[in-house]
């Protein structure tokens, strides 16, 4: 198991020093999916839902969040995005959610797409409570990360 990366030798929480590394081109896709009844699914699907547009609000939020992950999570680097895509796809229990986040830099954008897909799942929660109690988020994870 590799040493953790975030706790300096005096055991202390310290956020990783990266100015040594190279900028390079680095990508981040993650997902999460919300569980729906299939009542709440079909009002989303046909606009339904009295506090708007579900699914672009959810889009924005999680556009927003993930470049305001820095600001979150107190050890993550503020980075500048070159590009965040927030996708919500219906499906028959739910929605999934997946989000891609690119940047040039010098550290990874894996916290970045979690955190949009994370806000996006509580956006839609949060929209859809009044009529769905039973929600539930879940599956969130990484996808995938790459650096060129």
């Amino acid at each position: 198991m590799n040493e953790l990366s975030h706790v300096n030798r005096e055991g202390e929480a310290s956020m990783v020093d990266v100015t040594g590394k190279p900028e390079v081109s680095r990508t981040a896709t993650a997902s999460g999916f919300i569980e729906m009844q299939a009542e709440t699914i079909d009002l989303v699907n046909d606009n339904g839902i009295k506090k708007g547009d579900v699914l672009t609000v959810a889009k924005i939020a999680g556009i927003s969040a993930a470049k305001k992950t820095s600001d979150l999570i107190p050890l993550c680097h503020p980075l500048s995005v070159s590009h965040i895509s927030v996708d919500c796809v219906i499906k028959k229990k739910g929605i999934l959610l997946r989000s891609t986040v690119k940047t040039s830099g010098k550290t990874g954008v894996e916290m970045e797409a979690l955190c949009a897909v994370s806000v996006a799942a509580l956006t839609l929660y949060d929209m859809c409570k009044a009529v769905d109690k039973t929600m539930v988020i879940g599956d969130v994870k990484l996808e995938s990360k790459k650096k060129d």
